[in-house]
């Protein structure tokens, strides 16, 4: 419901910016709904707290989801002190939540010990709604504080909650590296589906330390069945440098510095000697999920991150040639789960039935193909897939539109105005690719066992 505090200005004008610039008049109303979805609907901030997001039809607050929830509104916060006060106010959330427990991914408003499954067999917490352990969970916030420091200049937030929180997520990724070592972490959901729980006793799968950092679950919340997530190891790469950039710049913590540098080396390393193959006809290719014993999980999720996001999160630029070799695996047959129809062709999830695209995905076709003109086809393509409502959903029957999961995805409707924002000249906060065109371009012949999901 819209009250006084969420008719901002600011986004008022970007709206009527649409209404103006886009010709098609369905879709400006369209991309300006889905742009003030999260602060009229998911936005939960009494007086004298912190902002709350829900996801939408979910009333928990995700790590994830709520820092790409508010992602399109921090290029704004210089200039708008209500905007930077709400990013502001998420930043210290999270920081908090993370300190009470950085396996978590989903918590509670309050420390109401409501849980979202109670039986699930994990070290729970009275703020901890979900705790399935995601690395996402926690590279998606540092992103967004980076985001947040970037656009507005305000680096004394980092000086208190998130510098503690940034000191125990090293510490947590540093354990996961050896994962049957050094973690106590476990989960596992009774009497659900295979993909909600954690083999071998709550541990996972079997795998071998590689440098890169175990993973129990991946950002569909699904179970990973390799636990070394080739795309969300390359975002946390991406977020390691920019907290070995806050602690030369920010903390002068040469500590902190050199353990989120040596954590990014050895993930970058892990991922030249295990997370690639040679698949004909693409060539070589990333993997989505390795073990460390020559498996090979070949295929993509809507999710993010996922392998065809990679540029948008900053790990390599669009034209990297195993980016664009994965991209064309990825939007292929080939990807068990890129579905092809009438209406709508994208990526879907084993999370979600087939046919179902997601349009997260089609979203992120948009958000890595440099060509504006191809752009605006997506959008449209999104519009035309709506089901009638105006809003994106999680997911869409590729030939009946009408039938989709999820009315209230919020995630989903930020990510289409990020789209047409960028589309229409807003920049993002953004910065250089972390690696070069041609990091780990070598051909040659992988021992890998690949399955195809």
């Amino acid at each position: 419901m819209t009250t006084a505090w969420t008719e901002n200005r600011t986004l008022a004008r970007v709206v009527d910016h649409f209404r103006q610039d886009i010709d098609d008049q369905y879709l400006a109303a369209m991309a300006g709904r889905c742009l003030l979805n999260t602060l009229e609907t998911t936005v939960r901030w009494e007086t004298g707290e912190l902002p709350y997001v829900v996801t939408g039809d979910i009333p928990a607050m995700w790590l994830r989801d709520s820092s790409a929830q508010v992602e399109p509104y921090v290029r704004f916060v210089h200039d708008d002190p209500f905007l930077r006060a709400l990013v502001r106010g998420i930043v210290l959330r999270q920081a908090r939540y993370i300190l009470e427990d950085p396996y978590a991914n989903a918590f509670n408003r309050g420390p109401t010990g409501e849980h979202g499954f109670p039986a699930d067999a994990t070290e729970m917490g009275p703020w901890v709604y979900e705790r399935k352990f995601e690395i996402d969970s926690l590279a998606h916030p540092i992103r967004l504080w980076w985001m947040y420091v970037e656009a507005s200049g305000d680096t004394g937030i980092l000086k208190d909650l998130p510098k503690a929180a940034i000191e125990r997520i090293l510490q947590v990724l540093g354990d996961e590296m050896d994962h049957p070592r050094n973690s106590r972490y476990r989960f596992q959901r009774f009497e659900a589906p295979a993909s909600d729980t954690l083999t071998r006793d709550g541990q996972g799968p079997e795998h071998w330390p590689t440098g890169l950092v175990w993973s129990g679950f991946r950002p569909s919340d699904d179970a990973t069945v390799y636990p070394y997530l080739v795309p969300a190891e390359m975002f946390l790469a991406v977020c390691l440098d920019m907290v070995a950039d806050w602690g030369r710049a920010v903390w002068h913590d040469g500590g902190i510095t050199e353990r989120a540098e040596t954590l990014k080396r050895e993930i970058l390393d892990g991922i030249v000697r295990y997370a690639s193959t040679v698949e004909p006809p693409y060539g070589r290719i990333w993997a989505y999920e390795v073990d460390g014993l020559g498996h090979m999980l070949m295929m993509d999720d809507a999710n993010i991150p996922s392998l065809l996001s990679l540029p948008f999160l900053g790990f390599c630029p669009v034209e990297h040639p195993l980016y664009q070799n994965t991209r064309r695996f990825v939007l292929s047959r080939d990807n068990p789960y890129y579905f092809q129809g009438s209406t709508l062709s994208g990526v879907g999830s084993p999370h979600t039935p087939a046919p179902n695209a997601w349009p997260l995905a089609v979203i992120m076709q948009g958000l890595t193909d440099p060509s504006p003109r191809r752009g605006w086809e997506y959008v449209r393509r999104l519009a035309a897939a709506d089901g009638g409502t105006g809003l994106m959903h999680e997911s869409v029957h590729v030939d009946r539109p009408e039938e989709f999961t999820r009315p209230w995805f919020a995630w989903a409707n930020s990510m289409f105005a990020e789209l047409v924002l960028r589309l229409l000249g807003y920049a993002p906060v953004a910065r250089p690719a972390l690696v070069p065109v041609n990091w780990n371009s070598e051909d040659g012949e992988s021992q890998a066992h690949v399955s195809f999901r």
